[in-house]
């Protein structure tokens, strides 16, 4: 019984387009067949994978989905018949937009053509290495180059990367004459299987060799620690990743190097919550600070600045400060720094500071309608005393929260 495509790819329901192709993107980096070779269960979670996107991120078939589940699927053009290397292939757009420097996609260059396997006789192409980058939202914001050491394997100085000893030489394979693939032809009662496959004697590479090089052992390249400096620019975000071309594991015997893959990772900040290149600040200011109005200085991703609060706020306004917000990726300007103020009541007051609140409290913006003394006394008072007393009463307020 198939399972649920929503089950399969880790999302809700109710989940967006974005979400159901991020949740994708990182399966299908963790379990392509290139990257598990051998592993049928990592290749059938990849075509399970590939099935569940290709419904849910056509709005015609989800929908669908959505309402007869997999019942509705069966009048639907998905292809279940097709050979799994065309289906692989059909979701290379995902990775698209971030070229691995020779005009193909990262697809391409991360899974090595789209995991159609060797077809020829040669060195083998080494595996690529992925890194994951952790990034402070202050090195997003602007952009920043960081130094990597990794650990991948390096063409062997001693041999320059042929595997042979010096002064010995490499030798055609017999079993396959330098072709580095076997055919294997079965009757199938109505026909002929044909097989073509890496030769079992010199593993694909088409040559055989006799004295091997004692540095590597006959490999033709070692393990070695690497200081590796990548650019990032401003407004990544995690999950997105850069191509570092050549720069992951050296291929056998002189085969090429794969690539080094960076991987963002967006490290949670202690006081700012991203909304796409918007960063949101809660700010904590005092009632005479809300009530007069003030100029108070904030923390932003490049330092701090001088914000103002007009006199009167209310508690949960937004204020915002442009461009003080993560540099657009790709292309000009930036976001803005969005304020939300917070009106602080203390939790605990002394007695003067009650006498103050509690006088406050009878003047008339303060007062809820409901006056603790009769209105004919409230009346005695003249207009100009009850000025200066709310003057006065203020300014102790002032000074005892700011």
């Amino acid at each position: 019984m198939k399972r649920d495509y929503y089950e399969i790819l880790g999302v809700e329901k109710s989940a967006s387009a974005d979400e159901i192709k991020k949740s994708y993107r990182k399966m299908a980096m963790e379990f392509h067949p290139d990257r598990n070779p051998g592993n049928a269960e990592a290749e059938e979670k990849f075509k399970e994978a590939a099935e569940a996107y290709e419904v849910l991120s056509d709005t015609d078939k989800r929908a669908r989905f959505d309402r007869f589940g997999h019942q509705g699927m069966r009048n639907t053009d998905y292809g279940h018949s097709q050979n799994p290397e065309d289906i692989f292939s059909h979701f290379s757009d995902i990775f698209s937009g971030m070229s691995g420097g020779s005009g193909g996609s990262i697809f391409d260059t991360f899974f090595g053509g789209g995991g159609g396997g060797r077809t020829q006789a040669g060195p083998e192409r080494g595996s690529d290495l992925q890194i994951r980058l952790g990034l402070t939202l202050e090195e997003i914001a602007v952009g920043v180059e960081k130094t990597i050491k990794v650990k991948h394997f390096r063409k062997c100085s001693t041999c320059s990367g042929s595997g042979a000893k010096t002064g010995s030489s490499v030798q055609t394979c017999q079993t396959c004459g330098g072709a580095g693939q076997v055919r294997q032809v079965r009757s199938m009662g109505f026909g002929q299987f044909v097989n073509v496959g890496p030769c079992p004697t010199c593993n694909g590479t088409g040559s055989i060799i006799k004295d091997k090089c004692t540095s590597c052992h006959g490999e033709g390249r070692v393990q070695e620690e690497s200081t590796l400096k990548v650019k990032i620019p401003a407004g990544v975000s995690d999950g997105n990743y850069l191509t570092m071309n050549t720069q992951g594991h050296a291929g056998r015997r002189g085969g090429p190097a794969g690539d080094a893959i960076v991987v963002i990772e967006e490290l949670e900040h202690d006081i700012f919550v991203r909304d796409g290149d918007d960063v949101i600040l809660d700010l904590d200011i005092t009632f005479p600070q809300a009530a007069l109005g003030a100029e108070v200085e904030v923390p932003t991703l490049t330092g701090r600045a001088l914000l103002k609060i007009q006199g009167g706020i209310k508690s949960g306004t937004t204020l915002r400060m442009r461009d003080k917000g993560i540099h657009h990726l790709n292309r000009n300007g930036s976001g803005d720094q969005l304020v939300r103020v917070h009106i602080i009541t203390p939790a605990k007051i002394s007695k003067t500071e009650r006498q103050l609140i509690e006088q406050l409290a009878q003047e008339d913006n303060f007062s809820s309608g409901v006056k603790a003394e009769s209105p004919k006394s409230a009346a005695s008072k003249s207009k100009s005393h009850k000025r200066s007393e709310q003057a006065g009463v203020f300014n102790n307020l002032r000074s005892m929260f700011s």
